[in-house]
């Protein structure tokens, strides 16, 4: 435990350690997607980096901060917005795969019109996409990834201590890889609910062919939906393990960013 000091000739320079410490869990918060939404207002986010700020300038052994108007300090400075916004974004990145494949779902059903307002951030999201992400929370919570993520937003100040520069190309190389890992995963979330109403489509296609007096339109939308809902009360329970999936993969993914080395 680190003892600070309560004098007033150096209450700048602690005041400027807790500050700075607490750039990373700030850039973090504002990123990520537990606090990060509209639901969480500014302040509040601001108070509780300066609390995990001042938490790990008390508990975390860490070497002095750098000068506070000198250019390395600017340069600091950066390092921690980058570090804590990669360490945030792949968290958005992880919380972003569902809605992605409930946007192919949606439109395959013919749901694309059917939109709501998305409780995290504020926007108008498909209905489907806004079912998948409160799942995708739930679980997140369920599961104790948040306590985790927490965790090793603490730890990131061990293994990459602040004002210590490890933050390189690779590790951005990382994060877009995770991307295309998203893209993949959002498509074999949706694979078996599309498959289904793409057979949906082919026998109504092949219905129409066969007795063209049959209003397409009036038969083939509420099929499609009807099938929808089946094919997503089946694959739910697959659903919820791929999304654990997703969840542990973030968080490996996050721990992979704060390694010394590429091989870990």
């Amino acid at each position: 435990m680190n003892i600070l000091d309560t004098g007033l000739g150096s209450i700048e320079a602690q005041l400027w350690q807790i500050m700075f410490l607490s750039i990373r869990c700030g850039a973090a918060l504002m990123a990520a997607p537990m606090v990060g939404g509209t639901a969480v207002p500014p302040p509040v986010r601001i108070l509780l980096s300066i609390v995990l700020g001042f938490f790990i300038a008390t508990w975390v052994p860490l070497p002095p901060a750098p000068d506070m108007m000198s250019f390395g300090a600017v340069l600091a400075v950066l390092h921690e917005v980058v570090v804590g916004l990669a360490l945030g974004f792949v968290l958005q990145l992880a919380f972003a795969i569902p809605l992605i494949a409930a946007e192919q779902i949606s439109g395959t059903m013919g749901l694309a019109i059917a939109t709501s307002i998305d409780p995290s951030s504020g926007a108008q999201s498909g209905a489907l996409g806004t079912f998948f992400g409160l799942i995708l929370s739930l679980l997140f919570y369920a599961v104790g990834a948040h306590l985790l993520w927490y965790e090793l937003l603490i730890e990131s100040y061990r293994l990459l201590p602040a004002g210590e520069f490890g933050f390189g190309a690779w590790q951005a190389k990382n994060v877009v890889m995770f991307m295309g890992y998203g893209l993949a995963t959002a498509a074999a979330i949706a694979l078996p609910v599309v498959l289904v109403l793409l057979l949906v489509q082919v026998v109504t296609g092949l219905i129409s062919r066969s007795a063209p007096s049959l209003n397409l339109f009036a038969l083939g939308l509420p099929a499609g939906v009807a099938a929808g809902i089946a094919a997503l009360i089946i694959a739910l329970p697959v659903m919820t393990e791929q999304f654990r999936g997703v969840i542990e993969t973030a968080l490996e993914q996050s721990e992979g960013l704060l390694r010394g080395t590429p091989d870990g």
